[in-house]
Order: C-alpha cells, then structure tokens, then sequence
C-alpha cells in the first residue's frame, strides 16, 4: 500500500484502484460511481481494491466528467410564511433527507413564492446547476413544471397539477382520505355537514373536495353550495371561512377541514359563539399533525404519510436521475399512498 502511494505522489489514483483489482480504468470508474452495469465479483474487487489503497474520489473532477453537480432542489413555490407555519412542508423535507442521508447528493431547499424569486429559479434551473428536482405544492397554473419538462431535467412533483400529470409523481390519496372523513361523520349521525376547502386551483384539494361531495352524494343527503367554504390552507382563512358557514347554515353541525391548520382556525370561531366540540359541531382535519395532537379537543384527522411521501419522491427521482445519465426512458411512475382516519375526541 505505501509503495502505490509513493508511485502517484502521495496520493492513490483512480489507475492503481484499477490495477490493484485486476480490472481497467473504466470498469473501476463504473464500480466507484455506483453503476449496476458490473458483476458483484468485479465489484468486490474493487471495493477492496479502494479500501486498501485509500482512495478517496475526486467529487468535482467526477461531477465534472459525467456532467453531474451532486446536488438536488428541493422547491417550495409558496412564501416564507407560510412554509414555516405549516408542519406538512418540515415532514416532507425530513423524509428527503432521510432518503439521501445514505448518498453524496447536497439538498438545496428553494422557496419561490413569488415573481421574482420565481425568475432567479428558472435562470438557475436554466444553467443546470442541479441534477434534479423535487416539486411540492404545486398550483394548476404554475408554468415551472413546464420549464422542467422542456430542460429535460429530472424531476418528481408532489401533489398533481391534474389528473393527466406527465411528470412522475407522488401523493397520498386524498379523495378516499377526504371521503372516509365524511363517512365517519355520517356514521355518527351528523347531517348538516360542512366542508373548508383549501385553494383550489391545487389538485390535492380539489380531491378532497371532490371526497366530500361522493360521501354526501353516497349517504343520500341534500348537497348544498352553502355548505362549502373556500379557504387557501392558512389558520386565518380557516377561521374566515368558518364564519361565513354559521351566518349561511348556523344549523352546521360538522366540519370537515381540509387541513389541520384550517381546524385551528375554524375551532377558534367555533368556541367564539358559544358551540362545543363536538357536542354541537364536531370538527375533522386532514395531515395528522402535531397541531391535531395538540389541539383542545385533541382533533379527529386524515393522516397522510408525509415523511413516506419525501422518501419515496427522493428515491424516484435517484432513478429518473440515473435513467437521465444512462439514456434510457422508462414509464415515468405515479404512486399514490393511502391514507388513514385517526379518530380523537373532536369527532
């Protein structure tokens, strides 16, 4: 082993990695950058061959040699605000980081909500800075995905823009989480039932949504427009919308919050005018977040996997990312992961 060093000045080279496993320098460069396309006894030759030389790779000359940056954008196309205020984007960024814990892949963390920061997004996509993206929160009309697919760059979104995605992608089921909710409250006898929607122009409350209504429509009760409240996922318009369901029917005696913050909100109104929990209106959310846990009642909730949900979208972008350098094209996958109702004292 010393005399390997001596020879190359102190240092082993990718050359005597290869030499030492009776391989060439191509095949030991395959091992060392992880490609399958090596037989297990090659690669173990070479794996042995690095641990006794010492070798350490050269990351910038590697990344600069196969066009690779090592490093992933995490975007958030929402304000500062409200990506700290709500506990579903810290899960999906402690699953990413889960994921890549194990690889030499850098996490940048991006939030582009607004114009601006928007533009200084695409100019650094533009320049391929990263090797891929994950998206998470993304509204029907936002064109980034768009510039994504015409850069060719690798990405994975988190909550569909529609029905017809292209992008591969990631999400829980929030039609059958949205549904069980209101089955729930109709098992308990409830009847005026009422929902807050978050923003609608985001798939994942548009499924919700659409979850609520078959419920409704299954159980055979009147559906009434009135009962629907438009909100945008914030603690603020969950409270705003909840005023607006008791001056339209104060007979209200459920709701069905499309997230757990917007439960925040609605059970503050709720406590205001004097109606008790759930005696009088019972009071579901959707994440299962420490919020719902820590809520007085403790609050009925959707639970959604969202530390799953970053894993699974950072392990599929890894393989978009591989498929990307290797050229090859495969169906890009779309994975939904079910959801679950766990039941508190606010139902």
């Amino acid at each position: 082993m010393a005399a390997a060093r001596v020879r190359s000045g102190g240092r082993p080279t990718l050359e005597e990695v290869a030499a030492r496993a009776g391989v060439g320098r191509g095949t030991a460069s395959r091992v060392i950058n992880g490609s399958p396309r090596v037989s297990a006894q090659t690669r173990e030759a070479v794996e042995a061959a690095v641990a006794e030389l010492g070798y350490v790779p050269n990351r910038a000359a590697r990344a600069l040699a196969g066009n690779r940056t090592d490093a992933i954008a995490l975007v958030v196309p929402e304000s500062e605000t409200r990506f700290f205020a709500e506990p579903y984007f810290s899960d999906i960024v402690r699953g990413v980081g889960a994921a890549l814990a194990d690889t030499e892949m850098q996490l940048l963390l991006t939030l582009a909500g607004n114009d601006r920061e928007r533009r200084r997004l695409a100019q650094y996509l533009t320049a391929h800075r990263v090797d891929g993206v994950l998206l998470v929160s993304v509204h029907a009309d936002d064109p980034l995905p768009d510039l994504l697919e015409q850069l060719g760059m690798p990405s994975v979104i988190s909550g569909r823009r529609h029905a017809a995605e292209t992008l591969p992608s990631v999400d829980s089921d929030n039609f059958e989480g949205a549904r069980a909710a209101v089955d729930h409250f109709i098992a308990r006898g409830r009847r005026s039932i009422a929902t807050i929607t978050g923003r609608l122009d985001v798939y994942g409350a548009q499924r919700r949504l659409d979850g609520y209504r078959k419920a409704i429509a299954s159980a055979g009760l009147d559906p009434d427009e009135r009962l629907i409240a438009p909100a945008d996922f914030s603690e603020e318009s969950g409270a705003r919308a909840m005023r607006e369901l008791l001056a339209r029917r104060p007979d209200v005696d459920a709701v069905f919050a499309a997230s757990d913050v917007m439960a925040a909100g609605a059970r503050q109104v709720l406590r205001e005018s004097g109606r008790r929990i759930p005696d009088d209106v019972a009071l579901i959310g959707f994440d299962d977040s420490a919020v719902a846990r820590h809520m007085d009642p403790p609050l009925t909730s959707v639970r959604q996997p969202i530390e799953e949900m970053g894993r699974v979208m950072a392990a599929v972008l890894l393989q978009e990312i591989a498929q990307h350098h290797e050229g090859r094209t495969e169906e890009r996958p779309r994975i939904v992961l079910p959801t679950e109702l766990v039941i508190r004292e606010s139902s």
